[in-house]
């Protein structure tokens, strides 16, 4: 097929696959695979070799996700049950004060969901922010906003969250690089979409506490503080640190130390997401369960309940590896390869156009991560990026996959919700800020991309 065939084929297998989740209606991960069948099919993939083309991009994906999305939510689980997330929120804002409390939750939402879902973490803060704004007399949109900007970038930006660990497997990130781009993108984003647009939209917008949403979650949270002592505000900070240590740890041994040097297998081992989050999880089922007085019956209950979200999300990642595979066994790869030399166009703003397109369309931002991640896999494989380029190509991709949340995103809804907001309220705010977010993170993976 000529190279222009090969770019059409490639259109052709997104609008299918956006043609089956949008019209059609079907699961993300069913529409996936049947995405990729079309392509290898018209591709020129002999029909007996088809499915082995599936299982071959399938097993390759999810032999590293899996792993690293489990071990993240068992963590995460424990975090949150223990009370952990509680104690990193109320400290950080008993330390900042009121006046100062948005830089203290959006700090808050940064740290705690790393490791904790995006949904998980809102309903986790929500009754904290409804608590400041009738003690304040402010706008619920002057706490709110910078938490959930500190969420929306950790959930986006920083592994081991499922969305940048599932980019970084399908284009070989190392996932230092992505944590080092995801901390210099997500700081400023937050700023900037939280605190600044925060106290902007606050300002514009008074909104009060939706009554019913708040005397639920308050009895649930003072059943929750009867029952467990919080753990230390240390101990919370310093397990979530621990996996992000060794991580970068690992990293910076395969720049800091020559070739040969004694500890570097021994960094680049404690610094793989394997050990690095085995450790996390070991740390957290003793730190945060057994000794705290919990039998190994109660902290395996919690280490299950943490991984029953996650299914969906490792199966979606999983196809996505599918298409990615299947994109470069047609040729696709070589032809997005040659359309890139032959184009003024960075390949950080491609990735980021590709994952906006698909997020806007179709609303969820791991599909859009993984879609866009996909095709930029095989244009990755034939340019051979250096590991800091492919950091900032993944902050690129969670980025585009950020921008313009609407009303086809669950997250809009959940906000929308929670916030006592209109349609139209949650569009002048919300969305205003997941594209600030996007926009900030495009503008540090293009700056990243220049330098490194």
């Amino acid at each position: 097929m000529s190279p222009l065939a090969l770019l059409g084929l490639a259109a052709l297998g997104v609008a299918v696959l956006l043609g089956l989740i949008l019209w059609l209606r079907w699961p993300a991960f069913v529409a996936l695979l049947v995405a990729s069948l079309v392509v290898a099919l018209l591709g020129g993939v002999p029909p007996g070799e088809v499915a082995a083309a599936i299982e071959e991009g399938m097993g390759a994906t999810l032999g590293y996700i899996a792993v690293v999305v489990g071990l993240g939510a068992m963590f995460g689980e424990l975090l949150r049950t223990s009370g952990g997330a509680e104690q990193i929120s109320r400290t950080l804002v008993g330390a900042f004060g009121e006046e100062r409390a948005p830089g203290a939750l959006g700090l808050t939402g940064l740290i705690v969901a790393i490791p904790v879902f995006f949904d998980v973490a809102l309903i986790l803060f929500i009754p904290l922010i409804y608590g400041l704004t009738r003690r304040t007399g402010r706008s619920l949109l002057f706490f709110a906003l910078p938490l959930t900007a500190g969420i929306a970038v950790a959930h986006s930006f920083i592994p081991p969250t499922p969305g940048p660990v599932a980019v970084a497997s399908l284009i070989g990130a190392d996932l230092g690089w992505v944590i080092v781009f995801g901390v210099l993108a997500g700081v400023p984003a937050t700023v900037l979409g939280g605190i600044v647009f925060g106290r902007y939209a606050a300002g514009r917008i008074p909104l009060g506490v939706p009554e019913q949403m708040a005397d639920a979650h308050e009895e649930a949270q003072a059943a929750a503080e009867e029952e467990h002592a919080l753990p230390s505000f240390a101990l919370a900070v310093g397990l979530i640190a621990v996996p992000l240590a060794l991580i970068l740890a690992g990293t910076a041994s395969d720049v800091l130390l020559p070739e040969g040097h004694a500890l570097r297998p021994w960094l680049a081992f404690a610094g793989h997401p394997f050990t690095a989050l085995i450790a996390a999880a070991l740390l957290a089922f003793y730190l945060l369960g057994v000794r705290r007085g919990q039998s190994m019956d109660e902290v395996r209950r919690i280490a299950r309940a943490g991984l029953e979200p996650v299914g969906l999300i490792i199966l979606v990642t999983g196809a996505g590896g599918v298409f990615g595979h299947v994109l470069i066994e047609t040729g696709v790869g070589d032809a997005l390869a040659e359309m890139m030399a032959a184009s003024s166009l960075p390949a950080v703003l491609l990735a980021f156009l590709i994952a906006a397109v698909v997020r806007v369309s179709q609303g969820s931002a791991t599909v859009s991560m993984v879609t866009a991640a996909g095709l930029m896999q095989p244009v990755v494989e034939a340019a051979s990026f250096a590991p800091p380029r492919l950091g900032a190509l993944t902050i690129a991709i969670a980025s585009g996959a950020t921008v313009l949340s609407h009303v086809n995103d669950s997250g809009f809804w959940l906000v929308s919700e929670f916030l006592g907001m209109s349609e139209a309220e949650t569009l002048r705010t919300w969305t205003v800020m997941e594209t600030i977010i996007g926009l900030t993170g495009l503008a540090v993976a293009l700056l990243a991309d220049l330098f490194v």
